[in-house]
C-alpha cells in the first residue's frame, strides 16, 4: 500500500520550486543541476529526487503552477470587474494592476516562463505555450472590449504584444526596493495606454 501523503509535501514542494527558480535564473537551466538545487536548499540530492525524478520534473511543475496561476489571474481578474460592475477599460486596468503585483513576487519563475520553455519536452512544451497562448489571447480580448474602436483584427496581436512588452520583462530592471514600485509602474503602464506619451 502506498504511504500517504504528508501534509507538508506540497509546501516541500513550493520550497523545492523556489530555489529551483532561483538557481535557474541565477545559472540559467542549462548550467544548474539537482546537485546545485539541493545544495541551495541544505539538502541532499537523494531528498530532492524523493519530491521531483528529474530537473525537467522541476521545470515543468514550476512552469506549470505558474501558468495557472496566472490564468487564475485573468478569471479572477473577470469575477472582480462583475462583482464591482467595472467598465470594459476599468477592467483591463485591473487586469495589468494585478499581473505587475504577481510578477513582483514571482521574478524567478517569470524569468524561467520566458526563458526555459524550450528545455521541456515535447509534451510538457505543448501544455505550457498552450496556457501561454491563452494569457495573450486574454490580453488580446481585455484589450478589443476596452478600445474596440482602436484594435481590429489587424493589429490586436501587435498591439497586445506592445502591451505585453511593457509588463512581461520588468523582472529584467524593476527592483521592489527601488524608487518605482510594481503598482506604480502599472499606473505608469495604464497611463501610457489611455493618453499616450503626452
Amino acid at each position: 500500500m502506498a504511504r500517504p501523503k504528508s501534509a507538508s509535501h506540497d509546501l516541500k514542494r513550493d520550497a523545492i520550486l523556489d530555489l529551483a527558480a532561483h538557481c535557474f535564473a541565477q545559472r540559467s537551466y542549462h548550467a544548474a543541476s539537482m546537485n546545485d538545487i539541493a545544495e541551495a536548499g541544505g539538502t541532499s540530492k537523494a531528498r530532492l529526487y524523493h519530491y521531483y525524478e528529474s530537473k525537467e520534473a522541476i521545470l515543468f511543475d514550476l512552469l506549470d503552477r505558474y501558468t495557472q496561476r496566472l490564468l487564475s489571474i485573468v478569471g479572477e481578474t473577470e469575477a472582480a470587474a462583475q462583482r464591482q460592475q467595472l467598465d470594459e477599460r476599468a477592467t483591463l486596468h485591473e487586469l495589468i494592476r494585478r499581473f505587475l503585483a504577481e510578477y513582483q513576487t514571482s521574478a524567478t519563475r517569470h524569468a524561467a516562463l520566458l526563458h526555459d520553455v524550450p528545455f521541456l519536452g515535447p509534451e510538457q512544451r505543448t501544455v505550457i505555450v498552450a496556457r501561454q497562448r491563452d494569457i495573450v489571447s486574454a490580453f488580446t480580448r481585455f484589450l478589443t472590449r476596452a478600445y474596440p474602436e482602436r484594435l481590429k483584427k489587424s493589429n490586436a496581436t501587435a498591439v497586445t504584444m506592445m502591451v505585453l512588452g511593457m509588463i512581461n520583462w520588468t523582472f529584467t530592471w524593476l527592483r521592489p526596493d527601488g524608487p518605482l514600485s510594481y503598482a506604480d509602474f502599472a499606473e505608469e503602464v495604464i497611463r501610457t495606454i489611455e493618453r499616450g506619451l503626452t
